[in-house]
């Protein structure tokens, strides 16, 4: 392993990735939205490396995933490699009975919107995967019906 990826690895993992995280603001081809939910957070050992949100406007849902600024600056090898909005029966529903919205997102790709999702008449949340290269990490919002 090369030196300088060791070293964003190290610091990944050694807490240099806890700044805050930054406030999403506008859909990609609607403007401004609204959060709806909890946010979820991507990270291990206390520490947390992304955050996943769930927003409404333009009469969509929309997922959303963050890599924190701190991560992303630090030259830390991530991908985004997914983000989705599940469909539920209702609140209390064990398992979602369908996704809507997914977008794959690249290496190193601090931010990733799904697609818009015509859902606000469904209980939904956002779900999200990001992988640091030696593992893969989940993440959800808290369903909104």
């Amino acid at each position: 392993m090369k030196r300088t990826t060791f070293l964003a690895v190290a610091a990944l993992f050694l807490g240099v990735a806890m700044s805050g995280q930054a406030q999403a603001e506008s859909a990609p081809g609607c403007g401004p939205v609204t959060q709806i939910g909890t946010t979820g957070y991507i990270g291990s050992g206390g520490q947390k490396w992304a955050s996943v949100k769930q927003f409404k406007g333009c009469g969509k849902n929309w997922a959303y995933i963050y890599t924190w600024n701190s991560v992303h600056t630090a030259g830390a090898p991530y991908t985004p490699l997914f983000v989705i909005i599940a469909k539920w029966g209702s609140e209390s529903s064990r398992e979602p009975y369908a996704h809507a919205g997914r977008k794959a997102g690249g290496y190193r790709q601090q931010e990733l919107w799904s697609y818009g999702t015509d859902t606000l008449d469904t209980c939904t949340n956002a779900f999200a995967e990001w992988s640091s290269g030696a593992a893969t990490y989940r993440a959800e919002t808290s369903i909104r019906c």
